[in-house]
């Protein structure tokens, strides 16, 4: 045993004393894709020395020297310059790039190259210093090893076939290193290394799973040569004549009443309905009680995560996909034009976005990029907090950073701040519900809440934060010239104990999605609106209450504020109500009465709309109505 185990260890030195020289030309490769992912660290996801982005890249460097090996001369010696220099403007490209914007290059920006053409040389002079100091390290040690290895005098066609035959045999089987993609919709699909391989819609997550050299090539194939799915023309002439259509909105009463002001979308992580109330949430149910207060409001459930989806249908005016899988925070590469942030900056706005999360989670720094934000704030990415203090909602007031970002614009501002602290669990012995507990009752003196209970202690802490915000509008002389849009991410479905549901309201199916919706301005006169609306109305409404022209077409929902405007929330499952119906697999579920043919009539709009939604995202049609 003991002397297999020495020709074991003989053997593997023979071999690296016989091909040291083939090793020592792999240094440099190894180098950029490794330095590539050090400068990414702060992403915080896949360490560097994971197995998974180095086995690819040494799958791709075994086929660069294995090209090189087996060519003579200076056939040798093109390939492996021509490989090292492509290899070199990769590596130089995403570290700089990142230095600039905390995201690896990715080729469909070279898409919009035009945009960001006057100030390449000055992102390359004042890119971080020591990006190139490395850069130079790595260039002498090419020269040096190329120099030192001997000359092939042989070209070896049959070993070429054979490399190329282990390299796609070892490109199939690396992925595996990765797992397995999620098979069903999943809020934490973000997560799964296989899926961000499988998506490569974030650059950055997709940059550390596959390593410097995958990545570039992966990210090229998807961009340039990957063939698209190919719409076919019953679904194109089903959109063009929806886009092409003409715009039939019309001024109303509340056109323009806020034109020129500041805009606080406050998207509230939980709020449903019961616990918004004078004793428990005084701040907010102040706002609400003298606001344009939308009391039939929906906020559409999806297992893909419910609190980005909000956000994107904020932002975009659409929604997840419905008839086929895909998550939303997925659709970053997706055009999209006539978003919140693209049309209020045109305006002259600074648009800004602040939450406890880092921009990581749900690719929210790339998500609110693509749709034109300014920047995306991240409690986790600026501060550092050795406790759980940054999932307490006051904190996005009293961080300086947030604050001054918030409040002291020297323009126009939209502000989009997403709370968090009432999340799950709704217990006061662990997590941030116990720190509330704690900062309420004492460590020593909290008594023994239920999860109603807990819940209420939790929103408590989200009103504090309200009342934070209100104080530094008048801090900052804004009070009067600031209009906040409130609304909830999803009823509280996160709550163990559903039978705090069945009290509390209204369960049946899809209708338990009732959730807060308001508008405030401290100068306007308290208006409550009966029409059902949904997240897709927002964005429309909140455009028509600021003057801002946009196409109504451009969205699945229209302006609720409209005399014409006839009020339905739809959910996933195509049930929808009315205000009048709920209406489930062609049944109506509750007491209200509608005549089969205005059902019919509505069965068929609810489709049409998802179907819009889903073939718009799918195909990427606002790219086909730019071009």
């Amino acid at each position: 045993m003991s002397h297999t185990i020495k020709n074991f260890f003989y053997s593997i030195k023979k071999y690296i004393v016989t091909h040291r020289y083939t090793i020592y030309l792999a240094v440099p490769f190894l180098l950029m894709d490794i330095i590539t992912r050090i400068f990414g660290y702060k992403i915080g996801y896949f360490p560097t020395f994971y197995p998974a982005p180095n086995i690819f890249t040494l799958v791709w460097i075994f086929l660069f020297l294995g090209v090189v090996t087996c060519l003579r001369g200076i056939g040798s010696k093109i390939a492996y310059w021509t490989l090292f220099s492509l290899s070199f403007i990769l590596f130089l490209t995403n570290a700089i790039y990142y230095s600039f914007t905390s995201f690896y290059f990715s080729f469909n920006l070279m898409l919009m190259a035009g945009e960001g053409s006057s100030y390449i040389w000055d992102t390359i002079i004042h890119a971080n210093p020591l990006i190139y100091v490395l850069a130079i390290l790595i260039v002498i040690i090419a020269v040096v090893v190329f120099k030192k290895a001997p000359e092939k005098k042989v070209f070896r066609p049959k070993r070429l076939g054979v490399i190329f035959l282990i390299f796609i045999v070892l490109h199939l089987l690396a992925p595996l290193c990765l797992g397995f993609a999620n098979s069903n919709l999943k809020w934490s699909s973000f997560r799964n290394p296989r899926n961000i391989y499988n998506s490569y819609s974030d650059s950055n997550k997709s940059m550390r799973v596959s390593g410097l050299y995958e990545y570039s090539f992966r990210n090229f194939y998807i961009t340039f040569l990957k063939p698209k799915e190919n719409i076919n023309s019953e679904d194109k002439e089903f959109l063009d004549k929806i886009y092409t259509a003409e715009d039939t909105k019309q001024p109303d009463e509340y056109t323009g009443i806020f034109k020129d002001k500041n805009v606080i979308f406050l998207q509230l992580e939980g709020m449903d309905n019961w616990l918004l109330t004078k004793k428990t949430t005084p701040n907010l149910y102040g706002l609400m009680q003298n606001s344009i207060n939308f009391k039939d409001h929906y906020s559409i459930y999806t297992g893909g995560g419910s609190t980005f989806n909000s956000e994107f249908a904020v932002n975009t005016g659409f929604t997840t996909p419905v008839s086929y899988t895909e998550n939303v925070y997925t659709l970053n590469t997706n055009t999209f034009d006539y978003t919140m942030a693209k049309l209020f900056k045109k305006e002259g706005y600074a648009v800004n976005a602040f939450h406890m999360n880092t921009s990581g989670f749900y690719s929210r720094g790339i998500n609110y990029k693509a749709w034109g934000y300014d920047n995306y704030f991240g409690l986790q990415d600026i501060a550092k907090y050795d406790t759980l203090d940054y999932e307490l909602d006051r904190e996005l007031i009293l961080n300086k950073t947030f604050y001054d970002n918030m409040f002291k614009q020297n323009k126009k501002f939209v502000d989009y701040i997403i709370t968090y602290t009432p999340h799950t669990p709704f217990t006061t012995t662990k997590e941030v519900g116990q720190l509330v507990a704690e900062m309420k009752y004492g460590k020593d003196n909290i008594p023994d809440l239920s999860e109603e209970e807990t819940a209420k202690l939790m929103v408590g802490e989200t009103d504090y934060m309200v009342g934070l915000l209100i104080q530094a509008l008048k801090d900052n002389n804004l009070y009067d010239n600031t209009v906040i849009v409130a609304y909830s991410d999803h009823y509280l479905y996160t709550i163990n104990d559903k039978t705090v549901l069945d009290k509390n309201k209204n369960t049946l199916g899809n209708l338990i999605n009732h959730t807060p919706f308001f508008i405030w301005s401290s100068d306007m006169q308290p208006k409550n609106i009966n029409k059902v609306t949904m997240q897709m109305n927002i964005l429309p409404t909140v455009l028509n209450l600021f003057g801002i022209d946009y196409n109504s077409n451009y969205y699945l929902g229209t302006n609720a504020l409209a005399k014409n405007y006839k009020g339905i929330a739809f959910f996933s499952d195509y049930s929808w109500y009315d205000g009048n119906v709920y209406v489930d697999n062609d049944k109506i579920l509750n007491k209200g009465k509608l005549s089969r043919k205005k059902r019919d009539e509505t069965s068929e709009l609810v489709h049409n709309i998802i179907r819009k939604n889903d073939l718009t995202l799918k195909y990427d049609y606002f790219k086909t109505l730019k071009n």
